[in-house]
């Protein structure tokens, strides 16, 4: 990855979706990401949309979160002895607590036990086992890379909107991107920011 990091923080400060004092914390989570995309040779639209997506999930920290809920709010919604218990088995959730076990973790969310399975299986960490590993900031990253290039999410891939070379994209393609993780909601606010950290990226000489 060759950027030059200060142009790049220094124009996030500018747009406003960082800082103005940006935090250690911050800056580290931009940079997993960064590492990440780096490493799957994604473009400045691709890295941008990432980064934007990132930026929305985690409340604006850029670091992975669990999914927001009680326990009762995860046990209904994922769990057998919840609200869907037939898909709750397709998914993977086969026993009791499973639901809360394999709960949405990351910059997006990984949920259900199929899909700690799979992230397993592409990189080689023990995920099932320990789904908190999801959280740690580099795995969640690469988490995120693949789910967004393969469509772990909803089905819907990145190539399905743009090349993984592109360069600077209109808003409307980033707007379009969003049912890669969660239909239309929030998109036009996602673009928005998506436009930013392009800025940044561009600003920044992002190559790979």
């Amino acid at each position: 990855m060759l950027l030059q990091s200060n142009a790049f923080f220094a124009r996030v400060r500018e747009r406003d979706l960082l800082g103005p004092v940006l935090t250690q914390s911050e800056v580290d989570g931009c940079n997993h990401k960064l590492a990440a995309f780096a490493a799957a040779k994604w473009g400045v639209g691709w890295a941008a949309y990432g980064l934007a997506t990132s930026y929305h999930e985690t409340g604006h920290t850029m670091q992975p979160v669990k999914e927001r809920g009680s326990s009762e709010y995860l046990r209904r919604n994922y769990d057998i002895t919840g609200r869907r218990p037939d898909y709750a088995r397709q998914m993977g959730n086969t026993q009791p607590g499973d639901g809360i076990r394999y709960a949405g973790r990351g910059d997006v969310q990984l949920t259900w036990k199929v899909n700690y399975a799979r992230a397993e299986r592409e990189l080689g960490e023990p995920l099932v086992a320990n789904p908190d590993l999801a959280l740690r900031p580099d795995l969640s990253a690469r988490i995120m890379v693949l789910g967004m290039e393969q469509g772990w999410f909803t089905g819907r891939k990145l190539a399905g909107y743009a090349p993984r070379s592109a360069g600077r994209l209109d808003r409307d393609v980033y707007r379009r991107m969003r049912p890669i993780i969660n239909g239309t909601d929030k998109a036009d606010l996602i673009a928005a920011h998506a436009d930013a950290f392009e800025d940044a990226l561009i600003n920044g000489g992002w190559t790979v």
